[in-house]
């Protein structure tokens, strides 16, 4: 099981992978939105902002997100850093409901490029 280290550790890797990225996915990154991503193996929430393409995390919370975020995430610490690392698909994961994703429907179709 991973842990709250490597998960933020995840969080800032995905972030710098965003604003290193280039054409529709930099442009799809580029949004100024509130985030949470919920590790529910842990029952850590990460807050944060998704701001010109990097990930911002603000604080690292017990238990569910207590406000809703513009972007929601959720799955586990594994997945999560699976993803980052490049073993896991993010669309097959998201698919699969190992991984959740909640946003406006204008966010998930800019962010559909990341998918």
């Amino acid at each position: 099981m991973a842990t709250t280290e490597e998960c933020r550790s995840a969080l800032d890797k995905l972030s710098d992978n965003l604003a290193q990225a280039d054409g529709d996915v930099r442009s799809a990154a580029a949004l100024d939105r509130s985030l949470s991503c919920h590790i529910k193996d842990l029952d850590i929430t990460f807050t944060g902002r998704l701001v010109d393409g990097r990930i911002d995390v603000v604080d690292t919370l017990q238990g569910p997100p207590p406000d809703r975020a513009q972007i929601r995430l959720a799955m586990t610490g594994d997945d999560l850093v699976a993803m980052v690392n490049g073993e896991l698909n993010f669309a097959k994961a998201w698919a699969s409901g190992r991984v959740r994703l909640e946003a406006g429907f204008r966010d998930l179709l800019r962010l559909r490029t990341l998918l």
